[in-house]
């Protein structure tokens, strides 16, 4: 009897690390199965879906793995906090993985923290040199204002990949900012070498040509645009001021009716033709059609000004202690809308409130002088003066 018993203990020994290995492989199988399962939910845009699925294997212990995907889940999904707390975890256990790192900069980026984001960017710069991020580092200096700083890191990106002309056109717009147009011309030749017909970039140097004066050339490069079918308002526009500086006046009238046909809200634009026509002695009936149009533009709508001051006037009114304020501001109102006549009496009680006796009756008197008699503002003008009158008698 005790040998069978040191016969069974000694089987079951030899048999318990079978069955434990047996409880970690299904252990791993469903695991892997879950992040299968997840991993498909997500490439067929069920990401809310997959998110659940691999919560389900988030527990005490790190799993890299799985928290790799759910990161890039909450990526996907828009939710970006969630997504860099759980990459910031990720970096903190494994930060050569240069993933996490790129996937932290977007993040940044995203989030418009810009400072962060120029940070882990140059971390990833040091252990890879990725076009990309060094384009996403310009970008996040530009953000802050800080434009030689984005330049080195838009001229570091163009030294990764040339003919970037997302990042071409950013370099040039800090150049035009800053007037330095051989700046402009220069990076945008080196890009045009490359790709001579392009309709972003030449209609930038155009640009550039024309603010530096040189029209000729930059007629060149818009009558060459507008043969490639680039027919947008910019082109007109710069054709037309470009014909107007060199003295082809039936030219620069041509583009320039042709940009007001795409775009009639620029004065500038409408002043430039009422000017083009005027230097071709042309007849004032053709120009005054053109001038007026500009004026309309910068003049304000009246009666849109009147219902502003009215509601300013309105709001110190009601507070009872800014009689002033309310009654420059219904002044105006009037000013803006003579058809708005109660403002006259609402001036008079402004006054009397104020006990400036003299003012509100010349004010009730003026609106009586437009009222409708009878009415019930009428009425309270008309009384309104009786007591007025009597203050006056007994102030004198």
């Amino acid at each position: 009897m005790h040998l069978l018993r040191i016969l069974f203990v000694s089987v079951f020994l030899a048999l318990l690390p079978t069955f434990v290995t047996a409880q970690e492989t299904d252990s791993l199988a469903l695991r892997q199965n879950t992040i299968n399962a997840a991993k498909y939910l997500k490439s067929i845009y069920k990401i809310d879906e997959a998110i659940d699925t691999l919560s389900t294997l988030v527990g005490l212990t790190f799993d890299e793995e799985v928290l790799s995907e759910l990161a890039d889940c909450h990526y996907q999904n828009g939710d970006l906090e969630n997504a860099a707390g759980t990459y910031l975890l990720l970096t903190s256990v494994n930060p050569n993985n240069i993933l996490y790192k790129v996937r932290q900069v977007a993040i940044f980026y995203k989030l418009k923290a810009y400072g962060q984001a120029v940070e882990v960017g140059k971390e990833v710069l040091r252990i890879d040199p990725i076009s990309a991020i060094a384009g996403l580092i310009g970008d996040s200096y530009n953000q802050m204002g800080q434009y030689d700083s984005a330049l080195v890191y838009y001229n570091q990106t163009l030294a990764l990949k040339p003919f970037n002309e997302s990042v071409v056109s950013k370099v040039a717009k800090i150049y035009l900012d800053r007037k330095e147009y051989p700046e402009v011309i220069a990076i945008s030749d080196a890009f045009l070498e490359f790709s001579p017909d392009n309709t972003n970039i030449a209609p930038v140097k155009g640009l550039a040509l024309y603010l530096h004066g040189q029209y000729f050339p930059a007629i060149d490069i818009y009558e060459k645009q507008l043969k490639l079918g680039n027919d947008t308002y910019s082109i007109h526009y710069y054709l037309g001021q470009c014909y107007w500086r060199t003295l082809l006046l039936y030219r620069a009238e041509r583009e320039l009716k042709a940009a007001w046909q795409l775009d009639s809200s620029d004065v500038n634009l409408a002043y430039s033709i009422a000017g083009v026509l005027a230097d071709a002695n042309r007849p004032f009936d053709d120009v005054k059609p053109w001038l007026d149009k500009a004026l309309a533009m910068l003049e304000p709508d009246s009666s849109v000004l009147s219902r502003i001051h009215q509601q300013y006037g309105l709001g110190y009114y009601k507070k009872q202690d800014s009689w002033d304020q309310a009654i420059e501001h219904y002044k105006k109102a009037f000013n803006y809308n003579p058809q708005f006549i109660s403002a006259l009496s609402t001036i008079a009680y402004c006054y009397e409130q104020k006990k400036e006796y003299k003012s509100a009756l010349e004010w009730y008197e003026k609106y009586l002088a437009v009222a409708k008699p009878g009415s019930s503002g009428y009425k309270f003008a008309q009384k309104s003066i009786e007591i007025l009158k009597g203050e006056l008698f007994m102030e004198e």
